[in-house]
């Protein structure tokens, strides 16, 4: 199998892991003939999800939300029908017919628009991560569960064939049960830099209050080394708007970690490495994680994170006896290794010990015409919110973890809190600007 980039590798894909699903519809129901549709962003990651949901023939985009005018101009062209909205509230408020969304926006507005939409009664396909606060996730989660909606997170590898080979490999325990497992990207979605002490125009046609959403009120700041500092796409490096590249990529890399070794939520986690600074996340990662056991694993397993320039120790690498990818996992069993380089082939170690094993095969899906098919009611998503929020959960314990080096945090997940650590139980929800409350996560 050759190695395949991703962009092509996100066209295709469903993890074998399942989890809890409730259908809004009855089974005699006629399925939905057209999905009137909304998009949350017009350009960029919103443009790309607008062009594989739109591949479908029964969704029709109606409405756009997007604060820049400067990146509608592909939608007027492509969709001359389609409303275009620089509010996202005042589009839901407008837009009484619409059957379903998808948020594809910076992260800081990710829980906020598609809490917005469920409180409508609307399916929701929204961007990884699902949110940008744990507590946002939980509350997605639930409140998804609560009114029976059709949801999907933007983790299309979760559909890729590669992806269920590998969750397949370990839950079959062809390496035997997993003791612990080294994940990394060679990203960097970060910044060293103190914020500039500037305050610049906004571009013409760019709502710099919109784009602000639920953050506190900042100035604008334009170009920085050629660079732009906050919009369209360098927000995933700050603090109050991103992820860092733990958030950004931890939810693709770790899905298949995530569902294949069936971990929930971890005992502790602890960061190594210095943190951000007081507005941007920091370029290279090291997090542990310690989980209790499951079916998959050993009594106790550790999921170690690497991120920038930082990669598994030697003794790891060594297990895999070649190069490493740019990004990917090694999952290490009492029988074996397995070696996952991102929307790569899988192999198995040592060579000699399976050179006669038989790769299964398996089929992957439209992670996209997944959705659109489950909203019309002939179909279920596999990254639904029950099962990409409690991913999203773990996946921002570790960006959180970030903010506090050499800190054994003990995690109470039915609590929603560390159990050892008051400062750190401050980042697990954020308070949004006034007038942004949104109802459902700003109680």
């Amino acid at each position: 199998m050759k190695k395949i980039t991703r962009r092509a590798a996100l066209k295709s894909a469903a993890a074998t892991f399942t989890v809890p699903f409730v259908w809004r519809f009855h089974a005699h129901a006629a399925p939905l003939e057209t999905v009137l549709h909304a998009s949350f962003g017009a350009n960029g990651m919103a443009l790309s999800d607008i062009n594989d949901l739109t591949k479908s023939k029964n969704l029709k985009l109606v409405a756009v939300a997007e604060v820049d005018d400067n990146r509608v101009g592909d939608i007027k062209k492509r969709f001359p029908d389609c409303k275009i909205y620089k509010d996202f509230r005042v589009l839901l408020d407008k837009e009484k017919n619409l059957n379903s969304v998808n948020v594809s926006t910076p992260d800081h507005m990710h829980g906020p628009i598609a809490m917005s939409a469920m409180n409508r009664g609307l399916h929701v396909y929204c961007q990884k991560p699902l949110t940008q606060t744990i507590h946002e996730a939980r509350r997605l989660t639930e409140v998804a569960a609560e009114k029976k909606l059709i949801t999907q997170m933007g983790i299309q590898i979760h559909s890729h064939p590669i992806h269920k080979l590998v969750v397949k490999l370990v839950q079959d325990g062809v390496i035997g049960k997993v003791k612990e497992v080294h994940s990394w990207s060679g990203k960097s979605w970060g910044d060293t830099d103190p914020k500039p002490d500037r305050k610049d125009k906004p571009p013409a046609g760019l709502d710099w209050n919109l784009w602000l959403g639920v953050a506190s009120e900042r100035p604008y700041i334009g170009k920085v080394n050629n660079q732009n500092y906050y919009h369209p796409s360098n927000w995933r490096k700050r603090l109050d708007f991103g992820t860092g590249t733990f958030g950004d990529m931890g939810c693709h890399i770790l899905d298949p970690v995530f569902g294949a070794i069936g971990v929930g939520n971890p005992l502790s986690i602890r960061s190594e490495l210095p943190g951000p600074n007081d507005y941007n996340w920091s370029l290279d990662v090291q997090v542990k994680y310690v989980f209790p056991g499951t079916k998959f694993t050993t009594d106790m397993v550790e999921l170690t994170w690497y991120n920038g320039k930082v990669r598994p120790p030697a003794e790891v690498q060594k297990l895999v006896g070649r190069k490493l990818n740019d990004q990917g996992s090694i999952y290490i069993g009492e029988q074996g290794v397995l070696y996952s380089p991102y929307i790569a082939a899988p192999v198995l170690l040592p060579a000699e010990q399976y050179k006669d094993f038989v790769m299964p095969k398996m089929k992957g899906d439209d992670h996209y015409l997944q959705f659109v098919e489950a909203v019309r009611g002939n179909d279920k998503t596999s990254a639904q919110f029950s099962y990409s929020g409690p991913l999203t959960e773990m996946v921002l314990l570790g960006c959180l973890a970030t903010r506090f080096p050499k800190t054994d945090l003990k995690w109470d997940t039915k609590a929603l809190k560390f159990t050892n650590n008051d400062k750190a139980n401050a980042f697990v929800k954020r308070t949004y600007r006034k007038g942004w409350e949104v109802e459902g996560l700003s109680s």
